[in-house]
C-alpha cells in the first residue's frame, strides 16, 4: 500500500526507516520530511497542518494509510476531517479524534479523565486570569517545588518547576495575565510535586484493545546532570532498566488498562498512540502527563527494538483488530544521544553543513532537523540528528553512540555527554 507520514522530525524519520522495511509497503511518502527521509521516502512539501493539501495529496498518490507524528494537527482534528469526507473516510489514519487528542491538548481535561477514571495522578487545580488571586493562594498551600502547567500545547516547554514560591506566584502571573507561553497559558494547572524517577510507556490501541510498546526513558534538560532549559529531548534509553516486573505490572493494572478501558467507556474514537508520561515515587506509579502520540527522541529507542511488521500492527489497529496481531520485541537495549544546534532550545542558527554522516557504523542515523541544500546535508534546526544503538545492554549501546557521534561535525554542535547516568 502506499503510506504518508505527517511529520519532519526525528520521530518521522524513525517510523519511515521502519515501514520502509516492511513488504507491505509499495511507495512511502512524508509530508515536509527531512533530509532522512529524502534518502528513502518520497518528501512533500506540505504543513502537517494543512488539511487541504494533504487531502490533496492523499487523493493524488493512491494513499491508503496516514501516520500522524505530531501532536498539532491531532488536536486541530485531522482524523475527524478524514472522517467526515467520502474520499478519505476509508483510508487509515493512525491517530485519535480531537475528542480523544484532548488528553495532550489540555492538561486540565487530561487531570479530568484519570480522576473519573481513578488513574493515580499528583493532587492539583486549574486557574485561569480570573481566577490569578485564588491560583497565588492555592500556591501558599503547597510544599515546594511548585508545578506550572500550561493547559494547552507549548511544545513541551510549558511546565515550570520551581522552588521559590514568589518566583512561582511571579510566573503564574507572566502565565496567567502576561501569556508568557500563548494561547497555551490561558488556563494553568498548579500539581503537588511528587518526587520520583521518571519513564514513558507507550500503548499502541485500536480504541478497545490495546499493546503495551517498549519502555523508555528521555532527558529532557540541555545540560549535564539534568540542569538548564527543558528540550524536546537529548536522548534515550529503552527499556528503562529500573521498571521490573512488579512496576510493570501495576503500570498495567493501574494505568493502562483503566485508560484504555476510559477511552472505550467514554466512546472516544481512539486508533493509535498513548504516550504515558510516569514518575515512579516509592516504587508506586503515578502519572505526569498523557501524549496522544509517539515521543521523541523516545521513538528512536522505541520502534528500533519492535520486530513485528509496523505497517501489520497499523492495519490491525485501523481495523480494531490488535488482539489479532502479537508484539514481537528486540531484547536488546537500545540508546540514542541527540545532537543539536549551539543555542538550542534559545536562539540558534541553520544552514551549517554536516560532515561525517557516511561514516557512522553500527548506529542508525536518524534525522531531525535537517535538509539538503546544495547537494549537501545541512541544519534546519535546533535538535538535528539522533543516532541510535543497539546493544546486550544500555551501557555499551550508549558507549557505540557516543563512539559514532565522534565522526560528526558541524558548527557549533552540541550533545550532553551523560546519558543514561541516573541508572543503575
Amino acid at each position: 500500500m502506499n503510506i504518508l507520514i505527517l511529520g519532519s522530525g526525528g520521530r518521522e524519520h524513525t517510523f519511515a526507516y521502519k515501514i520502509s522495511e516492511s513488504e507491505n509497503c509499495t511507495k512511502l511518502f512524508v509530508a515536509p520530511g527531512n533530509a532522512g527521509t529524502h534518502a528513502i521516502a518520497t518528501n512533500l512539501p506540505i504543513s502537517v497542518n494543512d488539511f487541504e493539501a494533504i487531502r490533496s495529496a492523499v487523493l493524488e498518490h493512491n494513499i491508503e494509510m496516514v501516520i500522524v507524528g505530531p501532536e498539532d494537527p491531532l488536536v486541530s482534528g485531522i482524523a475527524d476531517y478524514f472522517a467526515k469526507d467520502d474520499r478519505l473516510k476509508e483510508v487509515m489514519l493512525i491517530g485519535p479524534s480531537s475528542r480523544g487528542a484532548m488528553l495532550e491538548g489540555s492538561k486540565e481535561r487530561a487531570k479530568e479523565f484519570m480522576m473519573r477514571h481513578n488513574i493515580p495522578t499528583a493532587a492539583y487545580a486549574s486557574f485561569t486570569r480570573e481566577t490569578l488571586v485564588a491560583g497565588k493562594k492555592f500556591l501558599d498551600t503547597l510544599q515546594p517545588p511548585y508545578v506550572l502547567k500550561a493547559d494547552g500545547l507549548a511544545a513541551g516547554k510549558g511546565v515550570l518547576i520551581l522552588n521559590s514560591l514568589e518566583e512561582a506566584k511571579h510566573e503564574l502571573e507572566n502565565m496567567l495575565a502576561h501569556s508568557k507561553f500563548g494561547e497555551a497559558s490561558t488556563k494553568v494547572v498548579i500539581e503537588e510535586f511528587l518526587d520520583g524517577i521518571e519513564l514513558s510507556v507507550f500503548v499502541l490501541t485500536d480504541g478497545k484493545n490495546y499493546k503495551i510498546l517498549p519502555t523508555a526513558k528521555d532527558y529532557k534538560r540541555i545540560g549535564e546532570g539534568d540542569t538548564g532549559l527543558n528540550t524536546g529531548g537529548m536522548g534515550a534509553v529503552s527499556p528503562v532498566p529500573f521498571a521490573d516486573e512488579e512496576l510493570m505490572r501495576k503500570i498495567k493494572e493501574r494505568i493502562v488498562i483503566p485508560t484504555v478501558n476510559g477511552i472505550a467507556e467514554e466512546k472516544i474514537d481512539y486508533k493509535g498512540f498513548i504516550f504515558i508520561g510516569l514518575i515512579r515515587v516509592n516504587n508506586e506509579p503515578y502519572v505526569i502527563e498523557y501524549n496522544v502520540r509517539m515521543g521523541d527522541p523516545e521513538t528512536e529507542v522505541v520502534l528500533p527494538r519492535i520486530k513485528t511488521d509496523l505497517v501489520e500492527l497499523m492495519r490491525a489497529t485501523s481495523q480494531q483488530k490488535l488482539d489479532e496481531i502479537s508484539l514481537e520485541i528486540d531484547k536488546r537495549s537500545a540508546t540514542t544521544i541527540m545532537v543539536v544546534s549551539g543555542g538550542y532550545p534559545e536562539a540558534y542558527d541553520k544552514g551549517k553543513v554536516i560532515s561525517g554522516i557516511s561514516e557512522i557504523q553500527d548506529s542508525i542515523v536518524f534525522h531531525a532537523g535537517t535538509a539538503v541544500k546544495d547537494g549537501d546535508i545541512v541544519t534546519n534546526g535546533g535538535r538535528v540528528i539522533a543516532i541510535t544503538s543497539l546493544d546486550e545492554d544500555f551501557r555499551k549501546a550508549i558507549k557505540k553512540s557516543y563512539q559514532n557521534i565522534e565522526k560528526l561535525s558541524f558548527d557549533r554542535m552540541y550533545y550532553r555527554t551523560d546519558i543514561g547516568f541516573d541508572l543503575s
